[in-house]
């Protein structure tokens, strides 16, 4: 059997050694994260249900967090999490199942209410299609879950990116109602349990360079810069998933499929569109 890849994030590894931190976790179905603390401020990226945080400031109205599980930093509502213990943190560590449709249903089994979570949402306490978190139970249907225990190949990836097609384009965004690249791609990443970073600039420092699309695989991540317009302009600015040596699904505008070369990726009239700077493997 082939041994996934797991890309371990610094901050993951000893969010829960940090004793007298204070952590909270996202109760509601997808969370904006805000550069500021205001619902006016720009929305840098987004949490989902179950996430788990570290606390770095507080105010009135607002916390300011960091993910424990890819670091980003933010400003959240307050009205949208709630504080847990260390203890609970330890506990909720470990996740068997993931949300593997664009939406599933779940139902809070003491008062049949509904609850909408996205595809890539963890579940904690996760047994025989229930699950608990604070203090409530919860119903879903096993067939909506990927279990982390299962074998995962680059072409089970590439399939499960497909069922996102048409979700537009959203800043910060990483549910299925709207993600902007690099959510697209952490969030397909993550529904296998695979941890990688949130930016395009960040994700590019991970995994295995491949030095070609001759020598790339189904689910390689493939990075774009502007350097076909200026020799400087080599930060990296957008990223896809190759879904063969000529076919990249990616984010922009709308999740799609497009045609990629040595030199990018190409817009229907032949025109580049994105120029490639980098392949990465993470399995």
């Amino acid at each position: 059997m082939k041994k996934i890849f797991i890309v371990l994030l610094a901050i993951m590894a000893t969010t829960c050694l940090v004793r007298g931190a204070e952590f909270v976790i996202n109760h509601c179905p997808v969370t904006p994260v805000r550069e500021e603390p205001s619902q006016a401020a720009e929305q840098a990226t987004q949490l989902l249900f179950g996430e788990v945080c570290e606390v770095v400031e507080r105010s009135s109205s607002w916390t300011k967090i960091r993910s424990t599980m890819d670091g980003q930093v933010g400003w959240v509502s307050n009205s949208m999490i709630k504080s847990i213990s260390e203890e609970e943190v330890e506990q909720l560590s470990v996740r068997k199942v993931t949300v593997a449709v664009p939406m599933a249903v779940a139902t809070i089994k003491e008062t049949g209410e509904k609850v909408m979570l996205t595809i890539g949402t963890r579940l904690p306490n996760y047994e025989n299609g229930t699950f608990e978190m604070l203090g409530k139970e919860y119903l879903i249907d096993p067939n909506c879950l990927h279990r982390l225990d299962n074998e995962v190949k680059g072409e089970d990836i590439v399939r499960m990116a497909k069922t996102l097609l048409n979700v537009p384009y959203l800043w910060g965004g990483k549910n299925m109602m709207g993600y902007d690249c690099s959510g697209f791609t952490q969030t397909v990443y993550g529904v296998f349990g695979i941890n990688i970073l949130r930016n395009a600039r960040e994700q590019v420092t991970q995994g295995e360079v491949v030095n070609s699309l001759a020598e790339s695989r189904p689910g390689d991540l493939v990075f774009f810069n502007h350097a076909d317009r200026d020799p400087n302009a080599t930060r990296i600015t957008h990223v896809g998933m190759l879904i063969s040596q000529t076919e990249v699904i990616h984010c922009a505008g709308y999740v799609h499929v497009a045609k990629i070369d040595d030199m990018g990726i190409r817009l229907a009239n032949g025109k580049l569109s994105h120029h490639l700077a980098q392949i990465k493997r993470y399995l």
